[in-house]
């Protein structure tokens, strides 16, 4: 088991929620609001930094995860939306399999293509059922994926696709509506996909409030992932991080 993955299973089991910053590649071209996004990120004692996007439309993603691991005294770790969204500066990688979804590149046909890149690379590979759930609107992640998201109202479902994602083997589930969704996965859906797995469950999208973030929490999830809320307010991350830790500053 790689370190990350051992990180994410520990804190799992002794019941410590961890948040995780979000940093999309093209935002990272304006280099001082990336720098100050990290920093804080850093003091506001955030656990990972994820780095990717569904669409890449920035030449500097190699760049850009550079300067974040030179910033950063963190885990950063990276949130792949295409096989090209790969850095050997990262201390791993979540290996995706969209789940929720029935389109066969995004089940195993990118994998084989970014397979020998990531050994290459020597970096954490971390097995992860990706579910995408929908989040009131349309996301990049819906258009790029061509997949139908799970429906908000229907718990069920996303309980028997983690299951089966946990019967193949995979070794963490991402709940994610997308960026700038409407609204986040509800934590029913979150406590129903609880109640079959024991894996970390890692929940993404539409979390721009403390209070949302607590119910999450209190549902299940064991990581929460923010990312477009701390590009329009970066000092955001410090009311975050208490709000997820509960109180714990270390």
């Amino acid at each position: 088991m790689g370190s990350v993955l051992h990180l994410l299973d520990d804190a799992r089991n002794m019941g410590r929620k961890l948040l995780a910053v979000l940093i999309d590649p093209d935002f990272g071209q304006d280099g001082e609001r990336l720098d100050r996004t990290v920093q804080n990120a850093c003091m506001a004692q955030a656990d990972l930094i994820f780095v990717g996007g569904s669409l890449l439309t920035s030449a500097a993603f190699d760049q850009c995860v550079r300067r974040v691991k030179d910033l950063s005294d963190r885990p950063v770790i990276l949130f792949p939306g295409s096989p090209a969204q790969l850095s050997a500066h990262a201390d791993a990688v979540l290996f995706l399999s969209l789940i929720s979804g029935r389109n066969p590149e995004l089940l195993i046909g990118h994998h084989v293509t970014a397979a020998p890149t990531v050994k290459a690379l020597g970096i954490e590979a971390i097995p992860t059922g990706y579910m995408l759930v929908d989040g009131g609107k349309p996301t990049t992640v819906s258009y790029v994926s061509q997949t139908v998201p799970i429906p908000h109202d229907k718990p069920g479902i996303a309980a028997a696709t983690a299951l089966a994602g946990s019967y193949l083997g995979l070794r963490t589930v991402y709940m994610d509506t997308g960026s700038g969704a409407l609204r986040t996965v509800s934590p029913a859906m979150i406590a129903a996909v609880r109640s079959q797995v024991e894996l970390p469950i890692i929940v993404g999208g539409g979390i721009s409030d403390v209070g949302t973030a607590r119910s999450l929490c209190d549902a299940g999830a064991d990581v929460l992932v923010v990312g477009t809320a701390f590009e329009h307010d970066p000092e955001h991350i410090f009311a975050m991080s208490a709000a997820v830790h509960g109180g714990r500053t270390n």
